[in-house]
Parts: C-alpha cells; structure tokens; sequence
C-alpha cells in the first residue's frame, strides 16, 4: 500500500489494516484518529502521558502503516494546522471536544463557549474531507429499495430528523426506533436491497451496533453516521460519514450531525430533480425539511 498523504489517506490506511494491528496499536490508532491536534502539537512522550499508552506504541504504528518514524506521520497532522495559522488556537481549543468555563452558573459564558465549539464543528466540516462519502451515501440511497434508519440515545433524534426529511423527498424510508421492545422484528425486516444508515457516537449504543451487525449478517449494505471509522459501526460500513460535533463539558452537541443529515437529504433531492422531470421546483419548495 502507498504511504499515505494526507490524512484521509492515513484514516482509509488504519481502516485497511485495522485487523492486522495488535491491540494496542489499535489503541495507539484510535486515539490518533480522535485527537488530530494532540498528534500535531505534541511530542510523542507527552502523547503517551495524554493517552496512557506507550509513546512506543505511536512508534511502532508509525513504521507498521509504512512511515519510518513517528514524526514523518506527525507531518500529516501538522500541515493543516499551517494551513489555518491564524484560527488554531481556537481551533485546538474547541476541536478537541472540551471547552472549561470560569464560571459555570453564567450561562451568557455557556451560551457563548457552545456556540463557538459548534461553530468550529461546523468549519471543521465544511473544509469538504467528507464530500466523497457523503456522495457516496447519496448514491446509496438512490439505488435502495427501502431505506431503515437508526440512532439511540444521543443519536436519536439525528436518526428520526434523516428519516422524516428522506420521507419528504419521496423516499420509502423506515424510522427503527425500538419502540415497545420491536428492535429484532423491525431489523429483520431490512431485505438485501435495502439501506440501513446508523447513527452513533462513544458512548455506542448496543442497540445500534447489534442492529448494524446483524444487518450485515443479511447482506444489507450500511451507511454509518459516526466519529470515526474505527467505531464499532464505522468498522462494518461500506461507507462512512465522519462527524466531531462540539463538546461542552459532558454535552454533546449534535450541530455538524444534524448538518450532515440535512445535507443528505438535500444532495438526494436535488439529484432526483436533475434525473426526474416530473420532481419540480415548486416541490422542492414544499418539502418543508
């Protein structure tokens, strides 16, 4: 495999050879995954204090993904950063997923700090690394003959906003929802031709990544909505959709996720308007999505 150079290339690489990496390589990439400005900005002997793994662990995961040591892969994680000089510092501060307030009970302060972590989500998102999947998703859903969509607890209401607005864009789509203990019975109603798309972030539902196992057991193709390819349900998707919504303290927002959803369902309106002549302007307008 080609050394990788960017660092959707290196994500596509640790997906590719996930397996073959020992467990705490697999710790070592995962955290990689999840801290790109930590990998950036720090040595690896601080990385190993930040982590609690081994600073040899990033050695080793660096020469066995084809580098020859650990700062030619820093090398990736850094040039973004000197490509957005100006705006790091923030950058740093809200990407990671934790922003600490002074004072907790002045909720101006709070309102202030979420509103910039989402916002730097969100700029995080719109520099395009997720354009190719996103494609890739809107593809899916057009070949689908049925589309079951999925998210617990957090993800919930991402899962029952995509389901809606796929619904209103004339897509037969189904919201599995779990209610009154039905979760087995609605999976196994997903057919081979069918999409399934989850939605999840840490903590995992069980829920959804039994869901996803069990629907990939059937030969269902799945679309995951998640942090990380490296998710339980990123590593069983045919495509996956990478999202870092911004992080309060212990809240979590859904900001980017919801954007992500949206941007679904306008990329599959917009394309069955270009190939159907029958799907008009003015139906855009009344889709109310």
């Amino acid at each position: 495999m080609a050394l990788p150079n960017t660092l959707a290339e290196l994500r596509d690489c640790i997906a590719a050879q996930h397996e073959q990496l020992t467990g705490r390589l697999r710790d070592a990439a995962r955290f990689l995954i999840d801290n790109p400005h930590e990998i950036a900005l720090n040595t690896v002997a601080e990385l190993g204090k930040r982590s609690n793994i081994a600073p040899s662990a990033f050695i080793r995961l660096a020469q066995a993904l084809g580098f020859a040591g650990f700062k030619d892969l820093q090398r990736l994680f850094r040039a973004p950063l000197q490509q957005v000089a100006d705006t790091h510092s923030e950058r740093i501060r809200h990407y990671g997923g934790e922003t600490l307030l002074e004072d907790p009970s002045d909720v101006g302060g709070i309102l202030r700090e979420f509103s910039q972590a989402n916002i730097v989500s969100l700029e995080h998102l719109a520099e395009g690394g997720e354009q190719a999947n996103i494609e890739a998703a809107i593809a899916h859903l057009q070949v689908a003959r049925t589309t079951f969509v999925i998210g617990m607890r957090r993800a919930f209401p991402v899962a029952a906003y995509l389901s809606y607005a796929l619904s209103r864009v004339g897509r037969r789509t189904v919201h599995i929802s779990g209610a009154g203990g039905t979760l087995p019975e609605q999976v196994s109603a997903i057919a081979d031709d069918d999409l399934l798309i989850a939605v999840s972030f840490p903590p995992y539902a069980n829920d959804t990544v039994e869901a996803c196992r069990q629907a990939r057991k059937g030969g269902v193709t799945l679309v995951a909505i998640t942090d990380s390819v490296l998710s339980p349900i990123g590593q069983m998707a045919d495509t996956v959709i990478e999202v870092n919504d911004a992080e309060l303290l212990g809240f979590r927002s859904l900001t980017a996720s919801f954007c992500i959803a949206q941007t679904l369902a306008m990329g599959l309106a917009f394309s069955e308007w270009q190939s159907d002549s029958t799907f008009s302007h003015e139906r855009l307008k009344d889709i109310d999505c």
